[in-house]
């Protein structure tokens, strides 16, 4: 078997840091900068991470050195950083992409039937004492297929889904990413 990503080149950026992107907070694996020609996501090596996290702020310009990968089979270049240096802080010039964040909940019979009137208002009850209520859309939706584990509820923030979660675990997740 050959290499899965082939070294491309060294490359330079300098841009402002929009934030962290990862699985879960304080692990994060990659950060988002924009540049003039749009927004770059880039890998973060473990021993680079944890004075990043701590230091950098959204907003500030960065300029970073970075080695850029080739995937063969899928086509794209694969970006990671081997320094970070922050080169000044900068009025934001175009406004930060808004996380999206928006609750689905099944308004069908059976779902209803299991608790979804209450899941719905116990929902809102926990955003609103939290003050998150105004930061989420809550859509009422058809059957959502998994009847069996009623009453159904899905929070998608961003491109991430999360399924069978309690109302606080819901307000939290919010209030972590927003």
């Amino acid at each position: 078997m050959g290499k899965q990503h082939q070294t491309v080149s060294e490359l330079n950026f300098e841009g402002q840091f929009l934030g962290f992107v990862g699985d879960q907070p304080k692990k994060f694996k990659h950060l988002r900068l924009a540049i003039p020609s749009g927004n770059v996501k880039i890998k973060i090596p473990k021993d680079l991470r944890c004075s990043l996290v701590t230091s950098l702020v959204p907003g500030e310009q960065i300029h970073i050195g970075a080695i850029s990968k080739f995937n063969p089979r899928t086509s794209k270049l694969k970006f990671t950083a081997y320094q970070v240096q922050a080169s000044g802080f900068c009025p934001i010039h175009h406004r930060l992409p808004e996380i999206t964040a928006k609750i689905m909940v099944c308004q069908k019979s059976g779902c209803m039937k299991r608790g979804g009137k209450n899941l719905l208002s116990e929902l809102e009850k926990t955003l609103c004492d939290r003050g998150l209520l105004d930061k989420v859309k809550i859509e009422h939706t058809d059957c959502q297929k998994s009847c069996s584990s009623a009453p159904n509820c899905v929070l998608m923030l961003g491109k991430k889904q999360y399924k069978k979660i309690h109302p606080d675990a819901i307000a939290s997740l919010l209030e972590n990413h927003l």
